[in-house]
């Protein structure tokens, strides 16, 4: 593959750079845009710098306004209020396996979340030591349809954790489950590669071919509210302003 000198140019660029929300720009923005490869770097900017400011309940309005759906998982919340972005890898297995989450963080890639639906929630498949071995591994989060544990840690380690249950009790290292194969949680069917919000009011799961049009739809969202909180700090009431006065 060849180099160009645009390449060598952009890995020198700040990708830490971020832009002010009424100066972005989604043109040609993709899913792939999660991450930079050398080439995007404009797109890699613009993304980050929309996703970093908004939250998953501004996610979920502009899916919501696509697809009349919420893209949320009720019973699955945050365990330690982080925030978190990026592409599923999906993991299945049954509460006495921890082991498979041990695979699954060995066969993801870096800048993945992990995300596992449990059979049930009678014993934990995450803990402190999971976590620790998948942030080191450059997974960026987890969200468990099941049971996590060691909460005495998990709250003040520096990696996302969601799940639907805690306990402290686990299972065995059976290694039994399927991995990064389309899983089905309370009617919502959801596929390797697709996007995930989370943050302290929950997630949110995007499917990765309407990724564009809710990324446009969100920045929409997040100017909309922005005015409204300018005209809130104007004297407005919240009542005038939607037109209900």
């Amino acid at each position: 593959m060849s180099i160009s000198p645009k390449d060598v140019l952009n890995k020198n660029k700040n990708l830490n750079k971020r832009i002010a929300v009424d100066k972005i720009n989604l043109n040609n923005v993709s899913i792939d845009d999660l991450r930079f490869n050398g080439k995007n770097y404009e797109e890699y900017i613009n993304l980050m710098s929309l996703l970093e400011s908004v939250s998953a309940c501004q996610v979920s309005d502009a899916y919501n306004g696509i697809s009349k759906r919420s893209g949320t998982i009720q019973s699955i919340k945050s365990i330690n209020n982080q925030k978190v972005f990026g592409t599923i890898f999906t993991a299945e297995t049954t509460s006495d396996d921890w082991g498979t989450s041990a695979l699954a963080i060995d066969n993801a890639s870096e800048g993945d979340i992990l995300f596992f639906k449990v059979s049930s929630q009678d014993k934990a498949i995450w803990g402190e030591l999971a976590s620790t071995c998948a942030r080191d591994n450059g997974i960026k989060a987890v969200v468990i349809y099941g049971s996590a544990r060691d909460l005495d840690a998990l709250l003040y380690i520096d990696f996302p954790v969601f799940a639907s249950n805690t306990c402290p009790n686990a299972g065995s290292p059976l290694g039994l489950g399927a991995l990064n194969e389309s899983i089905e949680i309370e009617g919502e069917t959801i596929n390797p590669g697709d996007f995930l919000i989370g943050d302290e009011s929950g997630i949110v799961v995007i499917p990765k071919e309407l990724f564009t049009q809710t990324m446009i739809a969100s920045l929409g969202v997040k100017v909309k509210e922005s005015m409204i909180v300018d005209d809130l700090a104007g004297g407005r009431s919240l009542a005038e302003i939607v037109g209900l006065k």
